[in-house]
């Protein structure tokens, strides 16, 4: 079946888009605004773009209304931001604060959540959170009307301890993490601990396969 999404409205590519481009990670965004106020929101279009800057990239929406959403504006107003990456635990907290509170509420005290400083933002992190990510602003593109993307600059990480293998060689135990990723529709999540292992090959080892 082909789908000319240029032909499609709106509500219909997201459908496709989010129907068949899982599992998406999924960055828990906390922010706070001039005046400290705190705001943390879930975003599923969310995923690294490079290493060296360490770059992650977030697209986020602007409200029905046409104004930007608590997270762009913080960011936009201070330069700075953390991802808290979501376990299975943590999902009903996080879903919580995925829900469409007004302006200035403070999701985190909405859920319940406890908090931990950041080293080198001013935005906490979430202490049940086993990976957090401390980030600076280093580029927001305009994706038409409504939507942005929005890359940080990752300045600092926190890994849960039991996960770190070797310190000095930044080996994660990424099962151990507990992580979700989100699937289609409103509400469905997947485990990441159903994994197969696929052994890269070299060019001169499919060229030695095709001699033989």
């Amino acid at each position: 079946m082909l789908f000319d999404l240029d032909a499609l409205p709106t509500a219909s590519r997201y459908k496709l888009l989010t129907a068949t481009v899982v599992p998406r990670p999924i960055a828990w965004v906390v922010t706070q605004d001039a005046a400290g106020v705190r705001n943390a929101a879930p975003y599923s279009f969310f995923n690294v773009f490079g290493s060296d800057p360490p770059i992650i990239g977030l697209g986020v929406g602007n409200r029905p209304s046409g104004l930007p959403k608590d997270t762009m504006a913080n960011i936009l107003a201070t330069g700075e931001f953390t991802i808290c990456l979501v376990t299975e635990a943590t999902l009903p907290g996080m879903n919580i604060t995925a829900a469409d509170f007004p302006a200035g509420v403070d999701e985190i005290a909405q859920a319940s959540l406890a908090t931990l400083p950041s080293t080198k933002v001013a935005p906490p992190r979430l202490a049940d959170s086993p990976v957090a990510m401390e980030c600076t602003l280093f580029q927001t593109v305009t994706l038409g009307a409504s939507h942005s993307l929005v890359l940080g600059q990752v300045r600092a990480m926190h890994v849960r301890d039991e996960a770190v293998m070797d310190v000095e060689r930044c080996y994660i135990d990424s099962p151990a993490l507990g992580l979700v990723g989100r699937m289609h529709g409103a509400g469905w999540y997947a485990r990441l601990d159903d994994r197969l292992e696929v052994k890269r090959v070299s060019a001169a080892q499919l060229a030695a396969k095709a001699e033989g």
